[in-house]
């Protein structure tokens, strides 16, 4: 089945995104800079990049190489446009993280925000887990549910819509139970919204070594993304 992805224009989903009662594009921006800041990798993979999500935000002094998968190639094409010259090595291919083989060189730190509801996780995790390196840190941010607000926000751009009919909600703690399974530790787990009242669950694991499975997973404590 064609992904509706396909049909909806990068102009459209980064209008829709930046909406002050959406409010996603700045929120995911700001929690990709936060981890950056933090985690200072040399090679960082995003995974649903759209037009290059967040590589403004990637000091090219710090972290020297990027890869960006994204299912359309209009928006890696956009990326590759935007970005080309900004770092010393970028990587940027067209696949499906559920269906596809993406296949590139192990990264430090992947970043996946707000895609994984729209893959079978089950299958893309694991996938998502072989792109890192020993010891390597893996970010999520997946949105909760809500009584009160739509899993896909309205807006004038329509073709949004679209993807009421392929979102799935992915559990949190269904995710910290696949990172389990391939040898991955949750090491930070925190809470974020936007004004207009979504929620969003942003993880961080990392992968475990020997004396690491000795020890009891860290609480979760102030959040350190925008609120």
């Amino acid at each position: 089945m064609k992904s509706p992805w396909l049909d909806i224009p990068l102009t459209d989903y980064e209008a829709h995104m930046a909406l002050p009662h959406v409010g996603q594009a700045q929120l995911l921006s700001d929690i990709f800079a936060s981890v950056l800041d933090e985690y200072a990798p040399a090679s960082v993979a995003v995974l649903g990049c759209a037009g290059g999500n967040g590589f403004d935000r990637i000091s090219p002094h710090i972290t020297g190489r990027v890869v960006g998968v994204d299912l359309n190639p209009k928006y890696i094409n956009e990326a590759r446009s935007r970005f080309s010259r900004r770092f010393p090595v970028l990587e940027l291919f067209v696949g499906d993280l559920e269906r596809d083989e993406v296949a590139f060189s192990p990264v430090d730190l992947v970043f996946a925000a707000l895609v994984l509801e729209y893959v079978d996780v089950d299958t893309a995790f694991p996938r998502t887990c072989s792109m890192l390196r020993p010891r390597g840190t893996l970010v999520t941010v997946v949105q909760l549910p809500s009584d009160t607000v739509p899993e896909v926000t309205p807006s004038q751009f329509a073709s949004l819509a679209l993807l009421s009919s392929v979102m799935r909600l992915v559990s949190p703690e269904h995710l910290q139970r696949l990172a389990g399974a391939q040898g991955y530790r949750q090491i930070d787990r925190q809470l974020s919204k936007v004004p207009g009242g979504k929620r969003f669950q942003v993880q961080t694991f990392q992968s475990m070594m020997p004396d690491d499975r000795l020890q009891p997973p860290p609480a979760s404590g102030p959040s350190r993304f925008p609120p």
